[in-house]
């Protein structure tokens, strides 16, 4: 599950590389249009780091990760939220302006955003991950996994709706294979509604 939703950051960085690459200067649709799916993403990446902080490194030093790589983790995450601020202002500005100039801003920030976040998301599968699949079975990751899923209906509907658009085989099979597909049906299928209809158009477009 955690390299799915990996997988669903790096997707997202790269279409956003991809439309503001092509901004079309003057464009306030397009721009209100990638500040819906920016909202998005936004919220699931600061919600994810977040989470990994106050839910995940506890479960992990408590089997046995290091004290210094948990807070080389952290440092990371500090990194990641410091280029996420400052995408956060260009794609406000875009939005506000939609010109040549402030797009070309928007992708510089984005390209920084992408290089630390890809950096972090490679050192976290090379020095975790490892440890998720050798102790998955074990109490603590088990409560870890149980205390990531308390989320509200809407929140699972929106994550599994983003996780799942553009989805791999590899990364959908992550997910139907944590979750029962009934269940995953319902909720993405309800509760996902508003992502399918407001932010996944803005990839097709």
């Amino acid at each position: 599950m955690n390299k799915a939703i990996h997988a669903a950051f790096r997707r997202d960085l790269q279409r956003f590389i991809d439309a503001l690459g092509r901004f079309p200067a003057g464009d306030r649709q397009r721009a209100e249009q990638l500040s819906t799916a920016w909202a998005n993403f936004d919220e699931q990446l600061t919600h994810h780091h977040q989470g990994e902080h106050d839910i995940a490194w506890p479960a992990l030093a408590s089997v046995g990760v290091s004290h210094e790589l948990l807070t080389q983790m952290d440092a990371e995450h500090d990194t990641m939220a410091e280029a996420l601020t400052a995408t956060r202002n260009a794609l406000a500005t875009l939005r506000s302006t939609a010109s040549a100039e402030d797009a070309a801003a928007a992708l510089t920030a984005m390209q920084e955003l992408q290089r630390v976040t890809v950096l972090h998301l490679d050192h976290e599968e090379a020095a975790i991950e490892p440890v998720y699949l050798e102790k998955k079975d074990s109490a603590e990751i088990k409560a870890m996994g149980r205390q990531f899923a308390k989320v509200s209906p809407s929140q699972g509907g929106t994550f599994f709706a983003w996780a799942l658009d553009g989805a791999g085989p590899e990364e959908s099979a992550a997910i139907t294979g944590t979750v029962p597909k009934p269940v995953l049906t319902i909720i993405s299928g309800v509760f996902g509604r508003n992502y399918r209809k407001s932010v996944a158009p803005v990839w097709r477009s």
